[in-house]
């Protein structure tokens, strides 16, 4: 795997590949403004040092305990069904 260059603009799909994470993660991540993009022409663009954000060890706790809401939340509806 190359190195990340903070400068250097990415595609969602080299961001998976660099954060291992899959296309439905990604896309919730970028819906949730976990990582922050530019759409250009209907794709989005992310920059490397948004992705050296996301890997920090500050930023994993909070990525954490997001999914932790979430998950209690997905619970919580499911019961009502």
């Amino acid at each position: 795997m190359d190195k990340i260059e903070p400068n250097k603009i990415y595609t969602t799909a080299e961001t998976m590949d660099f954060l291992r994470i899959s296309k439905s993660t990604i896309k919730r991540w970028l819906k949730k403004g976990i990582i922050r993009a530019n759409k250009i022409g209907g794709r989005y663009k992310i920059l490397g040092s948004e992705i050296l954000r996301l890997i920090s060890p500050a930023l994993e706790k909070d990525t954490r305990k997001a999914y932790r809401d979430l998950k209690e939340k997905t619970k919580k509806r499911i019961k009502s069904w």
